[in-house]
């Protein structure tokens, strides 16, 4: 009974713990800001005891991480940061009076770093996405019959059992069996490929209709998949330059204003003449003037606002950064299947014999793979009954591998398939020529023949989504080289590069040549933004500077590893999403710029003692509320 109380204690427990590490920085924040209005209130009562007890309270809940955070570098790392200056900053405040100036500056400086708290990407989750397309269990095949085991505990050259609808467990080679394969999830191609006896299967993809005897070629950990796994982590794990720079600057501006601050208050009284009282005033108002409230709302505001916009639009922006990074970028990489097309395969051509009719070679057609669970089947089902066809399933169907079908249809025996199903007919050379026409377009065709009379072609595509062409034309515009990806086929890929207009087209690459193709393009054009939808697209999306993934047809793993998210598949916001992070670059740029003139000028002006401690604050304040304003400028 104890037991079931604790555990009961921690199940109530876990709400406010995730709440707490969801929110936590927001909730400080929240509560800093509370105090320092309940000193303010219990202030204009003349409650001085209660004034400075709640000001107190607001400096020790909004400072205290900081400090602790400041206090640490200071202390392991013997660095000096900027979180560390700001508290320093708000205590100078403080220390000569000016409670309400210090805790301000503790509040905007908490909340801000809540805010940042929100930008930071949960990398973990990539790998444990991309783990659940590892199948858990497999059949092993034995003398003694079929064993379940941990598709983990595979070792080269078990024999293993794939049945229709399974994932395939490893990588190996097909000893028995024919059956489609999806391996959409590994190479892209968005049709599932008919495999046979001697062909390579990879671990993760989906087996079709039929059952296969896989060998395996090679133990778990050295799986294609495995490799991808790997491959992302090791992209995700490299910090971006800007990252490393603006690190690298923390610690400097911190480092140049505690050396200022402590030549202010040892150097004047020696060299200006200045008292003592004078020097330790004008060192603290250093102090406020110098923070770097302004230099960090420069960013913030605007990283947001521009966030927000993108929302409003479709486009989900993971973190800060990587709008900032969007504005970069030099080149655009689509991959094909599922991000340049739907992903499904679409009937484009209906070619009759002479003197057949588009009816009869559709209701043929149709008829003979109704029953099918074919993709292309499926594309040529779907346009016949959208045409109000009559179909009826087939009599005596008979799978050729490979090849197609045969069967009959009211009494006529027909068949559908590759030009190889009908080897036996004598076809007219203007119908092979159309033939392979249709195929250099990169365009599946599907010859239908009954009673041994060529009754017409069919041809099947995967189409461009709309609007491709256009958001291609205006990124080429924009100065941007736009390449294309895919594991499919030559034919194929620079069949759709040429519709949809790309620059560069790479076929036949698997995840890791995709991965070295965004390192190279890197090297030679700058950064590159890679837009993908699937699991092997995940290693490119994530050495990419920028990864941008499908919403509605990527995968899990593409949208946990991808940077960007278009909400709603549409191509057309990536021109717009470019020039959101141009303008979010120029307005922090103009920030910075304004942030450091104005502590220049109130550090030049307090040198000379032209402003007091009040008039600081206030230009201080200003120059932070100014910069937050024009950040706000990208919510437009």
């Amino acid at each position: 009974m104890e037991q079931v109380m604790i555990a009961r204690e921690t199940e109530e427990k876990r709400p406010l713990s995730a709440l707490w590490e969801q929110h936590g920085g927001l909730i400080i924040a929240a509560a800093c800001l509370l105090f320092i209005g309940l000193a303010w209130v219990t202030g204009r009562n003349g409650q001085g005891v209660l004034e400075i007890l709640f000001f107190i309270l607001a400096y020790l809940v909004g400072g205290y991480r900081k400090a602790w955070e400041g206090l640490e570098t200071l202390v392991k790392e013997k660095d000096l940061d900027v979180d560390l200056l700001m508290v320093v900053a708000a205590a100078g405040a403080a220390a000569i009076g000016y409670w309400l100036d210090g805790a301000m500056l503790i509040f905007i400086f908490c909340l801000s770093g809540a805010l940042e708290d929100y930008t930071m990407e949960k990398t973990n989750q990539d790998i444990a996405s991309i783990l659940k397309y590892r199948p858990e269990d497999a059949v092993l095949l034995k003398d003694d019959g079929e064993v379940r085991v941990r598709a983990s505990e595979l070792q080269k050259g078990d024999i293993v059992l794939v049945r229709p609808g399974e994932r395939i467990p490893c990588d190996g080679h097909i000893l028995e069996g024919h059956s489609a394969v999806d391996q959409s999830s590994i190479t892209g191609e968005s049709i599932p490929v008919d495999l046979a006896a001697g062909d390579k299967v990879f671990a993760g993809t989906i087996n079709g209709q039929g059952a296969l005897r896989v060998c395996t070629d090679s133990g778990a950990e050295d799986t294609l998949l495995a490799r991808i796994i790997h491959l992302v982590q090791e992209a995700k794990d490299e910090l971006p330059p800007s990252q490393l720079f603006v690190e690298r600057f923390e610690g400097i501006y911190a480092k140049v204003v505690v050396g200022a601050a402590l030549l202010l208050m040892a150097v004047p009284p020696f060299l200006f003449g200045w008292s003592w009282e004078t020097t330790v005033y004008r060192a603290m108002i250093f102090l406020v003037v110098a923070s770097p409230c302004a230099l960090v709302s420069s960013i913030m505001p605007a990283i947001l606002s521009g966030i927000s916009n993108a929302a409003r639009k479709g486009v989900l922006f993971k973190g800060g950064v990587h709008l900032e990074q969007m504005g970069e970028v030099n080149v655009v990489a689509f991959d094909k299947t599922g991000t340049l097309t739907e992903g499904k395969p679409k009937l484009t051509e209906v070619l009759p014999s002479e003197g057949r009719s588009e009816e009869e070679l559709l209701t043929l057609a149709a008829s003979l793979e109704y029953l099918s669970e074919h993709p292309i089947a499926k594309a040529i089902v779907d346009f016949a009954k959208s045409g109000g066809l009559q179909m009826e399933p087939a009599a005596n169907m008979q799978a050729v591998t490979g090849m197609g079908v045969s069967g009959t249809v009211s009494g006529r025996k027909c068949r559908i398939g590759k030009k190889e199903l009908l080897a036996d007919l004598d076809l007219e050379s203007a119908k092979l020529q159309v033939a392979h026409k249709l195929e250099s377009e990169g365009k599946t065709v599907i010859f239908v023949e009954s009673q041994g009379t060529l009754i017409g072609m069919l041809a099947v595509q995967d189409v461009l989504r709309p609007g491709v062409r256009e958001a291609v034309m205006k990124l080429k515009s924009m100065d941007k080289k736009v390449v294309m990806l895919t594991g499919d086929a030559r034919l194929t890929a620079e069949a759709i590069g040429r519709a949809a207009g790309v620059d560069e087209v790479y076929a036949g690459l698997m995840p890791d040549q995709k991965l070295a193709l965004i390192r190279e393009l890197t090297e030679r054009h700058g950064k590159v933004a890679m837009v993908g939808d699937g699991v092997n697209d995940a290693p490119a999306l994530a050495a990419s500077a920028v990864g941008i993934a499908m919403g509605t047809a990527g995968t899990d793993v593409a949208l946990e590893t991808a940077n960007v998210v278009l909400m709603t598949d549409d191509i057309s916001k990536i021109p717009f999403a470019i020039s959101l992070g141009r303008r979010t670059r120029r307005v922090i740029r103009q920030n910075v710029a304004f942030a450091l003139a104005v502590i220049l000028i109130l550090v030049v002006s307090n040198f000379w003692g032209e402003i007091n401690l009040p008039s600081g604050v206030v230009s201080h304040e200003g120059s932070t509320l100014a910069v937050i304003l024009s950040g706000l400028r990208l919510l437009r």
